[in-house]
C-alpha cells in the first residue's frame, strides 16, 4: 500500500484545513476568530489543488480528501446557522457518495452525456459564468450568511444593507443552481444502480 501518498504536500495541506475547520467550529461564536480561520481554509482549498498539479502529486485519495474537507466545513456552518442546515449538508454528502462511488477521482470530467445546462455549469472545471456562480453559491453563501447574522458584513466590512441582501439573493441563486445539478447527479446515480441490477438479472 502506498502510504507515501498520505504525505503528499496537497494532502498535508488538507490535514491543516481539517484542523482549521475544527478550531473554527470551536470558536464559531467569535467572528474575529471564526472568519479568518474559515476563510484561510477556503484559500488553502485552492492552494492544495495547485500544489497537486505543480508537484505532480495528484491522487485518488487526495481528490477524495479534498471533497470530504469541503463538505465538513460547509456542513459545519449550515448546521450552526440553521436548525434545518443538516438538510443542505445531507444533500452534499449524498452527492459525494454518488459521484465518487460511480466516477471516482475524475468525477468533474465525467459529465459529457449530461444535459446542456449541467455541462454549462461543469465546463472548464467550473471556469464559466454559470460555473463561477454555482461555486460561489456553494462555498460563499454560508460564509456570507454567517457574516450577515453576526454583523461582520455591516460592523467590520461596512457593507451597506442593500448590498448584503443583494449578495444573499445572488449567492442563493447560485446555490439553487448547484442544488439542481446535485439532484441530477443523485437521479443519474439511482438510474445507474437500477440498470446495474437489471443487467445482473439478465
Amino acid at each position: 500500500m502506498g502510504f507515501h501518498i498520505f504525505f503528499f504536500v496537497p494532502n498535508v495541506i488538507g490535514y491543516i484545513r481539517i484542523l482549521l475547520v475544527l478550531i473554527a467550529w470551536i470558536l464559531y461564536s467569535d467572528p474575529r476568530s471564526f472568519v479568518p480561520l474559515y476563510v484561510l481554509s477556503i484559500i488553502l482549498d485552492g492552494v492544495d489543488g495547485w500544489a497537486a498539479r505543480r508537484l505532480q502529486q495528484t491522487s485518488r485519495f487526495g481528490a477524495w480528501l479534498d471533497v470530504v474537507i469541503d463538505n465538513l466545513g460547509r456542513g459545519m456552518i449550515w448546521n450552526m446557522l440553521y436548525e434545518w442546515g443538516w438538510l443542505v449538508s445531507s444533500v452534499e454528502w449524498c452527492v459525494f457518495v454518488c459521484n465518487h462511488n460511480a466516477r471516482g477521482a475524475q468525477w468533474k470530467n465525467s459529465f459529457t452525456e449530461s444535459p446542456v445546462w449541467v455541462r454549462a455549469v461543469m465546463a472548464k472545471g467550473f471556469k464559466t459564468p454559470l460555473g463561477i456562480l454555482t461555486i460561489a453559491g456553494l462555498h460563499v453563501l454560508p460564509v456570507w450568511l454567517y457574516g450577515y447574522q453576526y454583523e461582520v458584513l455591516s460592523q467590520t466590512l461596512f457593507v451597506p444593507n442593500w448590498l448584503q441582501i443583494l449578495g444573499i439573493l445572488v449567492l442563493t441563486a447560485g446555490r439553487l443552481l448547484s442544488f439542481a445539478v446535485e439532484m441530477w447527479c443523485i437521479v443519474t446515480h439511482l438510474r445507474f444502480l437500477i440498470d446495474e441490477e437489471e443487467e445482473k438479472k439478465n
